[in-house]
């Protein structure tokens, strides 16, 4: 069945249909990992977009154990070639069935290439995908200019707490869109692990003693987020040891007064360039956002630049002052990979008091 791409500059792109039949609208962005498709699939980050993915070849080990929540997020899914017998011993079937099951749909065939060119120079851009060959492009443009990604993170926090047994550290992890692989390297370390739903209060957490607090990763606009903000800024103001990944580091800084901005296209992909400003060491890293803390904006007495974008010169991290509170853009928890920068998984660990 024929799939069209429809992009809101009246760009369309012809394809195949793969996954649901429904029509989609949603912010079109792109990820240039080389691996990883189901853990991109199952990122509750992707909430509100419809991801391209850059490599060529994309379903030929099929679909593995390998989720990073229990659903696929992404509004809709757009590659060059979709593999149609995939070869791994892990394999538990194909990436079009699990589109369909999850009822998302997708378009192959696509000149990905020129479409990543597109969102490049002109910015991300929202899109429809549809298989109604008699689209009006008049009537579609006008619905696509007035998409809003809109709160995302109440659609994919958890619906209650939960705890993960452990004999170390008592860590609170607030579930902004959480990857599975957060609580796991915790976990891993011996941590006992209490996850908390977005809208938690403050006070919920702090009364729970934890030795240490995790901000997660997430979808949408931080600024959206007014609510989340002013318990983060209770929790900053506790004194409890706190990291953050993703839209925490990006929440973190707007409790504490500085500024976020949308990027023209985003950081999405498993090959990104930061640099630790305090060893000037670069690690590759992992990440997935289209905003970005502006570390112009921030005071210079509540925290000062840790990370930076080797490309793009953007922020990175934060490391707050006289706080024991350390906040990155990329993730740690990189899963597949890649592992450089699991060491900050450590840092925290010792900041709590423990060993690695």
């Amino acid at each position: 069945m024929k799939a069209f791409l429809i992009l809101e500059d009246g760009t369309v792109f012809t394809g195949t249909s793969i996954g649901s039949t429904k029509d989609m609208i949603s912010e079109i962005v792109f990820n240039t990992s080389m691996t990883g498709y189901l853990e991109v699939l199952t990122d509750p980050s992707y909430a509100g977009q419809a991801v391209v993915m850059t490599y060529p070849l994309i379903g030929n080990y099929g679909i593995t154990p390998d989720k990073e929540s229990k659903k696929a997020w992404p509004d809709g899914y757009i590659v060059r070639e979709l593999s149609r017998m995939p070869s791994n011993f892990r394999c538990e079937g194909t990436i079009q069935d699990f589109l369909k099951e999850q009822d998302i749909p997708g378009i192959a065939g696509v000149d990905t290439r020129a479409l990543t060119k597109i969102l490049r120079e002109k910015g991300t851009m929202n899109g429809m995908i549809t298989t109604n060959e008699n689209y009006k492009l008049e009537e579609i443009l006008p619905r696509l200019k007035e998409y809003r990604v809109g709160d995302v993170v109440t659609k994919v926090t958890c619906s209650g707490k939960y705890v993960l047994e452990g004999t170390g550290k008592k860590v609170a992890l607030l579930d902004l869109g959480a990857k599975k692989n957060i609580a796991k390297s915790l976990h891993q370390r011996g941590c006992e692990v209490t996850v908390y739903p977005a809208h938690t209060t403050a006070e919920e957490i702090i009364s729970s003693h934890p030795d240490g607090i995790m901000l997660s990763n997430g979808p949408g606009d931080p600024a959206d987020c007014t609510s989340i903000i002013k318990e983060i800024k209770k929790l900053y103001d506790s004194d409890i040891p706190i990291f953050a990944i993703c839209l925490g580091h990006q929440l973190m800084a707007l409790a504490t007064g500085a500024t976020t901005h949308k990027l023209k296209y985003g950081h999405r992909g498993g090959n990104h360039p930061v640099k630790d400003l305090k060893t000037n060491r670069v690690y590759i890293s992992s990440q997935n956002h289209g905003y970005v803390v502006d570390a112009e904006n921030v005071d210079p007495n509540i925290a000062v630049p840790a990370f930076v974008n080797v490309n793009d010169g953007t922020n990175e991290g934060l490391s707050y002052v006289g706080k024991n509170i350390f906040t990155v853009q990329f993730h740690p928890e990189a899963c597949p990979g890649p592992q450089d920068s699991g060491y900050l998984f450590d840092r925290f660990i010792e900041m709590m008091g423990g060993t690695k």
